[in-house]
């Protein structure tokens, strides 16, 4: 028998600061289809993923939250770790970068780079991100301000160890340059070569004293071992890596086929550790694919911002399989992917419920009622038969090729494509019609048995991106779920077999209903989780509270009601800063627009931003509660100057 070929893929670790969002389970959803479809190929499949847990941040976090450290990053590891399993991702291994046999061989690591003078001691001062755990020259900061998160940086000067990045420049270039497709996309490797590499590499700094969340320097205690030769080499001591003798496990899958990451972090795992494995005399990984990120509407998700989507939330109201099928139909391959609520019900009802769901509950429900659910032989062919069949055969080929490319987005397409077309062959045949005709009863059961084999195509295909539906489908035409294997030829589906029940797989969504019932959910948390202290009955709070609030005088340059949302108008302000202000206000009970556009009103200028039903408002306008039925705007004198600050 011949062995398996090996097929080492891993997810960047997640950084153990705070419950991840759905962008950021987006990568862990990726890699899990990638490794699904490569085990369906029949490749011995090792898929990694886990957390990275040290650092000042963790460290500021926990004295934060009153805890340790490690009880601090367990509570959030145990977070990752619970979301990786709601979303049905079948990973191999989770490391956790306080593993013990990690943190052991991490020193070992950083101990032999000191021996062969690859690691050496100086001093550092630069400017310091601490959210990025980076430092930084004043030349790459971007206004001032941290180049990867935009953030403050602040001085710091400390004893530090290096690594010798300078000393690998030339190897490392030419290795890239000779190795198209390590980076990945592209434009990912033109930007490492000309921004980074080609300029010259500064040696790394991969030590600090100044905090204590992290692995001791064993032959100097007063250092941590820094941020990234701890977290990058997670992906070598997983599989038993020792620089003293590594494990049958390492030897078998190293080197990785491919690290799947963010783009964001693509210059620490083409620079860094690349560099690290050449100092340690190991192989390079095949390919780094740094991946774009999930937005909300157009907007990094963030908390500040109010537009983080969890993974358990949109769970609960689509089901797991619908939340994966979103992230990999919608992010494309080069840019960046986006999500929102209404954006994920019109796919769902669209995709999952229509062309799918439909296609599957149609066909089995037919079968039952003109066959009493047996299958019958293709006997009878019709005139669209072969183009179905091609249409199947091309759906193979184009899924195939997108994802050995990491086109995922592409790849759903080639599939819902061919549900679509399986869907245009019950118009083409009209199976209704021929079961009018007792003499296109053979006729019959070739259009349904086709269609049924169309289905087991589809069930095969999707396995990777919807696992649990594929299943459903196989379980309801009363057959094993379709192999890779069995869908490479056309006729697998064996006649003489009984179709089960037709079960819906995706019930229609009521939008207009949904967002309304999350909108007043949002509200409703927010209202009890804001901070009120009653005295007599009456919430008081002292002169420093009320400076903080910042109320500035505004001008109604625009407004228009906010679909879906009968009570919210949207306000657009000019309120002297010279970029329009946007504003949702549930006054639309109260006031047309015509009635607010050209008035000054009065704004909470540093209310933080929330998203609602669709709109992102950065403030709030002051209106009064003259009775329960009637509300009235604070309007104010139009010789006020607009951005003047009410006190």
């Amino acid at each position: 028998m011949c062995e398996k070929p090996k097929f080492y893929i891993t997810t960047a670790i997640a950084y153990t600061s705070r419950k991840p969002h759905i962008g950021n389970s987006y990568e862990i959803v990726l890699t899990d289809a990638i490794a699904r479809y490569k085990r369906m190929q029949g490749y011995d499949v090792f898929f990694l993923t886990g957390t990275d847990e040290h650092g000042q941040k963790i460290e500021e976090y926990a004295k934060e939250a009153g805890v340790t450290p490690k009880k601090y990053v367990d509570k959030v590891a145990g977070e990752i770790k619970g979301i990786c399993d709601l979303l049905n991702t079948t990973y191999d291994k989770f490391i956790r970068t306080t593993d013990d046999y990690h943190e052991k061989t991490v020193q070992k690591i950083f101990k032999k780079l000191y021996d062969q003078g690859d690691i050496y001691k100086s001093e550092y001062e630069g400017l310091y991100c601490t959210p990025c755990e980076s430092f930084w020259t004043e030349s790459q900061l971007v206004d001032g301000k941290c180049p990867d998160c935009g953030r403050e940086v602040k001085k710091a000067k400390e004893e530090a160890y290096f690594l010798r990045l300078s000393k690998y420049q030339k190897q490392l270039e030419e290795f890239i340059e000779s190795n198209e497709s390590f980076i990945y996309p592209e434009a990912r490797k033109k930007e490492m070569l000309n921004n980074f590499i080609k300029p010259g590499l500064q040696d790394l700094c991969v030590s600090r004293t100044s905090f204590k969340w992290g692995i001791p320097v064993t032959f100097d205690d007063k250092h941590v071992i820094y941020v990234w030769i701890d977290a990058l080499s997670n992906y070598i001591t997983a599989l038993g890596y020792d620089p003293d003798g590594s494990s049958d496990t390492y030897k078998k899958y190293w080197p990785a086929d491919v690290h799947i990451i963010g783009k964001d972090i693509v210059r620490f795992h083409t620079i860094y550790w690349p560099i690290m494995l050449m100092a340690l005399g190991e192989p390079l990984p095949k390919q780094v694919y740094g991946h774009p990120w999930l937005l909300f509407g157009e907007d990094k998700m963030s908390k500040s911002r109010g537009n983080v989507i969890y993974a358990d939330d949109l769970t609960n109201i689509f089901g797991v399989d619908a939340v994966r099928y979103y992230l990999l139909s919608e992010m494309p391959h080069a840019n960046d992917g986006s999500i929102t609520y209404e954006a994920m019900i019109d796919r769902f009802n669209s995709d999952l419920a229509n062309t799918l769901g439909n296609l599957v509950n149609r066909t089995i429900a037919m079968q039952n009622k003109y066959f009493d659910g047996v299958i019958q032989a293709p006997t009878c062919p019709t005139e669209f038969d072969e183009d179905l069949k091609a249409s199947a055969k091309k759906a193979l080929s184009g899924f195939d090729k997108n994802l050995s490319e990491y086109k995922m987005s592409d790849a759903v397409e080639c599939v819902m494509n061919f549900a679509r077309r399986c869907n245009k062959y019950i118009d083409e045949t009209m199976p209704w019609a021929l079961a009018k005709d007792e003499s296109q009863k053979e006729k019959l059961g070739t259009v349904l048995y086709n269609l049924l084999e169309g289905i087991r195509v589809l069930s095969a295909l999707i396995a990777p991106i919807m696992p649990e539906t594929a299943v459903k489908i196989a379980e309801q035409m009363n057959i094993e779920p379709a192999t890779y294997d069995s869908i490479q030829e056309w006729g697998g589906l064996k006649a003489g077999v009984k179709v089960g029940t037709a079960t819906p797989l995706f019930s229609r969504i009521d939008g207009e209903k949904l967002i309304a019932e999350l909108q007043a959910k949002k509200e409703a948390e927010e209202k009890k989780n804001a901070p009120v202290v009653e005295i007599e009955g009456l919430a008081q709070i002292g002169i420093d509270d009320f400076m903080k609030v910042e109320l500035r005088v505004a001008e109604v340059k625009d407004c228009e009601p906010v679909k879906r949302a009968k009570k919210l108008l949207k306000l657009t302000l000019d309120d002297g800063t010279g970029t329009d202000r946007i504003v949702a206000s549930g006054i639309a009970k109260w006031y047309k627009p015509e009635d607010l556009k050209g008035k000054k009103v009065i704004v909470v200028a540093n209310l933080k931003p929330a998203v609602l039903c669709g709109v992102e408002s950065n403030g709030m306008i002051l209106a009064a509660d003259c009775s329960e039925e009637d509300v009235k705007v604070m309007f104010v004198d139009k010789s006020i100057p607009n951005g003047a600050r009410i006190r």
